[in-house]
């Protein structure tokens, strides 16, 4: 269960200062809210990440033989596995509209051979490192994300014909109802549950795999009417007040039930995937419009950590809250930094909510600054014939990394693989160049499988991770198809009555005035 151990949270985990008063706040211009050393080693609470054992699986796995001897039968539960594992390079379509059709067709395939017979629900992982598919290495657990991009990767296949609307209804409900068996804490679902024995493996409840999860359940209630009920009482049931630290004005990245602590860390940068829980929890009526503006848009000069010097920081008047300013500069480019510097923090929320339309001064502007960044920064710096700098499984060995642009993070992470899930997201903010980055990436290399693009690649040596992740296949899945259907995913999000309260608190604000 290599990737169980770095649940999304985890990508993001100095994201916020330690707890601070109002006063230190309003002084951030001058002082640094965190220091090299507690970037360098950051604490949980004690027994937080004990590990949590699935018994009944392990009792399961005995009664075969062994884990090992299991495999085979992990295997068989999934509703198939590919025939081939590369298609012959050449042999995809030319035009944008063809290739994003054949992608989405491949890739929807994919998500949905991978999963659980027996649930409905994704595997999160599925490793092909030998020569034949009945060689492959499933990692039988999901996650609260993998949930709930599936249950929306289920209504885009529905509304690009890929499956009939009845087909589609009766996938969601069977996920509906194995959600129902799973185990919750306060209403929310943990982090990661293994797919066999349905038994939770982790203490966490992390509020962005919460809000993921959530926010899956919003479109499919939107988009199956019959299935609004069921669906509106698993978003009722979740109260995200539960992260929210009223003395902060800021959201926890979660809590642990062992040893009964929320995570001493805060979402404290505004341009993350954190953003789309926030509104949603806003949007709920669960907290406040305080984070959203309490969260940075960069951290002051002080803090020398940072690949860049910030410009502009101060304290400036949004929509009635006061906010804390800045942006970097490269290349005569503005931008506001994530914290990595990875695409899936920039544009992931974009999969569900456009910023264009509905903050087009500032996160929509940011959207297309990160866009054009990572091109130039592969093609200026790095030497790369591709982009898409971001986290994702290693293209060597059997573990996942954390990769990005350095100069478009506040912290920023180390280049490494291209993920072409992160080409895709970019297809809301730069839809032409998005699409010659898709068709690079798999006339160079060994990386288009049966079930579309393999996770990552090196550019440097050529080398391919040849696996395929839920989250990643989901997040590439839903951009295209936003992509070939007019937005249909996010404005099925927008209309939910959750985004209807908390859109308009974010048309206002100009990063870059």
């Amino acid at each position: 269960m290599w990737r169980a151990v770095i649940p999304i949270f985890c990508l993001l985990l100095m994201l916020a200062s330690p707890s601070c008063s109002v006063v230190a706040r309003r002084l951030s211009q001058k002082v640094c809210p965190i220091s090299e050393e507690a970037l360098r080693h950051p604490q949980l609470p004690k027994g937080a990440l004990e590990v949590v054992r699935a018994l009944k699986k392990q009792a399961w796995e005995r009664a075969l033989g062994g884990q090992e001897a299991a495999r085979p039968y992990v295997r068989a539960r999934l509703v198939a596995l590919p025939e081939r594992l590369l298609v012959p390079k050449g042999s995809l379509p030319r035009a944008d509209a063809d290739l994003a059709r054949r992608v989405a067709r491949d890739t929807w395939r994919g998500l949905d051979a991978l999963t659980d017979r027996e649930n409905g629900l994704p595997v999160d992982n599925v490793h092909f490192n030998g020569a034949s598919p009945a060689d492959a290495r499933v990692g039988d657990y999901t996650s609260a994300s993998n949930i709930g991009l599936h249950l929306i990767s289920i209504v885009a296949a529905r509304d690009l014909h890929l499956i009939s609307s009845s087909a589609a209804t009766a996938k969601v409900r069977r996920i509906l109802d194995t959600l129902e068996q799973l185990e919750t804490y306060h209403g929310f679902f943990f982090n990661f549950y293994d797919t066999t024995s349905l038994e939770r493996t982790s203490n966490l409840i992390s509020f962005v795999d919460s809000s993921w999860l959530t926010a899956g359940l919003m479109v499919a209630r939107i988009s199956f009417p019959e299935l609004y009920e069921p669906c509106t009482k698993l978003i009722a049931q979740t109260d995200y007040s539960f992260f929210y630290d009223g003395r902060t004005q800021r959201i926890s990245h979660g809590y642990y039930i062992k040893p009964g602590e929320r995570s001493p860390f805060d979402y404290g940068m505004l341009y993350t995937e954190a953003r789309l829980g926030t509104l949603i929890a806003i949007g709920k009526g669960d907290v406040p419009e305080d984070p959203w503006f309490e969260m940075r848009r960069t951290f002051p000069a002080a803090c020398r950590w940072q690949p860049e010097a910030p410009q502009g920081v101060r304290m400036k008047p949004v929509s009635g809250h006061e906010v804390v300013a800045g942006y970097f500069e490269w290349g005569g480019v503005r931008y506001v930094p994530s914290w990595g510097g990875s695409m899936f923090e920039a544009l992931m929320p974009t999969l569900l909510l456009d910023e264009m339309r509905y903050a087009p001064k500032s996160l929509g502007a940011n959207d297309r600054a990160h866009a054009l960044m990572q091109q130039r920064y592969a093609a200026e710096v790095l030497g790369y014939p591709v982009w898409g700098i971001s986290s994702s499984a290693t293209p060597a060995g059997n573990s996942y990394s954390e990769y990005g642009v350095r100069v478009l993070g506040a912290h920023g992470y180390g280049a490494g693989a291209v993920a072409p899930y992160a080409a895709a997201l970019s297809l809301s903010a730069a839809p032409e160049a998005a699409m010659a980055n898709l068709r690079a990436l798999a006339d160079r290399y060994d990386i288009y499988g049966e079930y579309g693009f393999y996770d990552a690649v090196d550019p440097r040596s050529g080398t391919v991770a040849h696996k395929y992740l839920a989250l990643d296949q989901s997040m590439l899945f839903i951009a295209v198809a936003n992509y070939l259907d007019g937005a249909t995913i996010q404005k099925r999000f927008a209309s939910d009555p959750i985004m209807q309260r908390a859109l308009p608190m974010i048309a206002d604000e100009d990063f870059f005035d």
